[in-house]
């Protein structure tokens, strides 16, 4: 009977997760008020029948205890967020909130069916970080110095970045944290409002310049610690801004040639670059050694086809670092490829909702870094699911809200509250205009019946 129960469970669980894809990009295009606030509703209904239905599957297959105890606590913590946010924040995005609270649950499910323990201290992790997220908003909204601390910001990048690779231990063959917590992931957002900051005002060759040697100290202080994937997110994120703000092609060629060559110069310098593209190219050829990861995600990928296996009827546990680098290959066998294309499309969603925001703030700063922010957070998914389907090279990156890692969590959380900031600053912009479009009609009126007046 519990079999049965599982084979039906991941049906429904793929059905959830499709309507609520098609919500993500309907609700967007949505021009009533009233229907929109109906299709967020009805998100949180979906997500709320997926982890209902995922958790009961996970608690029939191990009778674990922990496994309910866990499920109440996450139900809290998701209601807490809702109605915190709609209390604090009335012009926040919702859809923004509740395609946060997806993704989280994705990564409970998976995280949960993998390591109950795990689960909880990711739980306890976003909790803390949702708590801190709660005011952001207001510090985006009502400090005007945060644009005016350009040095600030690559100063606190650069010293915790020599830090890490000064005195961090090495794991998985590179220099990550530090007591446990990972600098990159907070620099990640420190070095977007530096470049932001530096290119508001300033967008001629000198200041160009001086935004190529800082992010290049970035860059070059995390492939010398091995941090590979985070290397190649700062760079993304650099050379984006640089053209966004100074609307010049050359600046975005002079960057990929310059990436390009740097590539190759680092393949023949480090040894662990070739390591992973050697087994990018062939991970059967070096199967036994660094081949064996990206071997395992295949398989599991593979295994999984369309539909899954299910959930707790796969072996994701034979991929190693599968709870941080390969949760997307555990999600492929277990949940299926159609629902791995699903949550592709939620990231996807997430990406456009923040480039739409960014495209409707007038101011540059706030432009620059919801591009920024954007941009860093789309070079993550892609990194992360194209190494695990070995698409490109494995880098080590965390898929963001899914993957267990608590300053990628954080650091995430964070990022998105930023967004939210900004997204209640373009709802403030759009009053502001709308008050003033009404306050000169209002004067055009005044003056028409004053000279019909004067005509009498």
């Amino acid at each position: 009977m519990i079999n049965v129960i599982v084979e039906l469970s991941k049906y429904l669980i793929l059905t959830l997760m499709i309507i609520y894809t098609f919500h993500c990009f309907y609700t967007v295009r949505q021009q009533d008020e009233e229907e929109k606030n109906d299709l967020l509703r009805q998100q949180l209904i979906l997500i709320f029948f997926m982890d209902f239905t995922a958790f009961l599957v996970i608690y029939l297959k191990t009778f674990d205890f922990q496994v309910i105890l866990f499920y109440i606590e996450m139900l809290i913590f998701f209601a807490a967020v809702q109605i915190l946010y709609r209390i604090f924040y009335k012009k926040a995005s919702l859809l923004l909130l509740n395609n946060m609270c997806m993704l989280l649950s994705i990564g409970f499910i998976m995280l949960c069916r993998l390591d109950i323990d795990t689960a909880t201290r990711q739980l306890l992790i976003a909790a803390a970080a949702s708590g801190i997220a709660l005011i952001i908003p207001v510090i985006i909204r009502k400090l005007k110095i945060l644009r005016r601390l350009t040095w600030v910001y690559a100063g606190i990048g650069i010293v915790l970045l020599a830090a890490v690779f000064l005195l961090a231990q090495t794991s998985y063959g590179a220099k990550l944290s530090l007591m446990g917590i990972q600098p990159s992931e907070a620099i990640k957002i420190t070095f977007v409002f530096f470049m932001a900051s530096l290119l508001s005002r300033d967008t001629s060759f000198r200041a160009v310049v001086k935004a190529t040697i800082v992010a290049a100290l970035h860059v070059g202080i995390l492939v010398l610690s091995r941090d590979l994937g985070s290397a190649v997110i700062f760079f993304a994120a650099y050379l984006i801004m640089v053209y966004v703000a100074t609307k010049k092609v050359g600046y975005l060629g002079l960057g990929l040639a310059g990436g390009s060559v740097a590539s190759v110069i680092a393949y023949y310098l480090f040894g662990h670059v070739r390591q992973r593209v050697s087994a990018w190219r062939d991970p059967m050829a070096v199967y036994q050694n660094e081949g064996y990861q990206i071997v395992q995600s295949l398989f599991a990928i593979g295994t999984g086809g369309w539909f899954g296996m299910g959930l707790c009827q796969g072996s994701p546990e034979s991929i190693p670092v599968v709870k941080n680098d390969f949760i997307f290959s555990a999600i492929c066998e277990e949940l299926g490829g159609i629902f791995a294309i699903c949550l592709i499309l939620v990231c996807m969603s997430f990406f456009l909702m923040i480039v739409n925001i960014a495209l409707r703030i007038k101011n540059p700063f706030y432009k620059l870094i919801a591009l920024g922010l954007g941009a860093e957070y789309a070079f993550q998914v892609f990194l992360t699911i194209g190494g695990a389907t070995k698409f490109i090279p494995m880098t080590g990156v965390t898929l963001p809200l899914v993957s267990y890692g608590g300053s990628s969590v954080m650091s995430t959380i964070l990022m998105l509250a930023i967004i939210q900031g900004l997204y209640i600053l373009r709802e403030d912009e759009d009053e502001e205009f709308e008050r003033r479009r009404k306050e000169a009609a209002q004067r055009i009126r005044e003056r028409e019946e004053a000279r019909r007046a004067r005509e009498i």
